[in-house]
């Protein structure tokens, strides 16, 4: 994965159009991110410090779980690992 500046991804979620995260929602997605990251380790695909902190900078602007992959989708230039400006 690309290195992704948090200050920038921030900006852009905060410029977003969605439903935000409840405080108790927000703590059980938390709890499910946990859980998944858990798993990515026991099959040996331990997420890099980085995509924890995007993760959990995504969850600290209430990023509902399901609408993460297409914000980071959204993110890259086609066909390159660029971020797009």
């Amino acid at each position: 994965m690309a290195q992704i500046n948090l200050d920038t991804l921030r900006e852009r979620i905060r410029s977003m159009d969605f439903q935000r995260g409840t405080p108790e929602q927000i703590a059980l997605w938390r709890e499910d991110v946990a859980e998944a990251r858990a798993n990515l380790v026991i099959e040996d695909m331990t997420p890099t410090g980085d995509e924890d902190a995007m993760f959990a900078m995504m969850l600290d602007e209430g990023v509902p779980p399901s609408l993460m992959p297409s914000i980071i989708l959204g993110l890259y230039k086609p066909g390159t690992h660029q971020i797009a400006a």
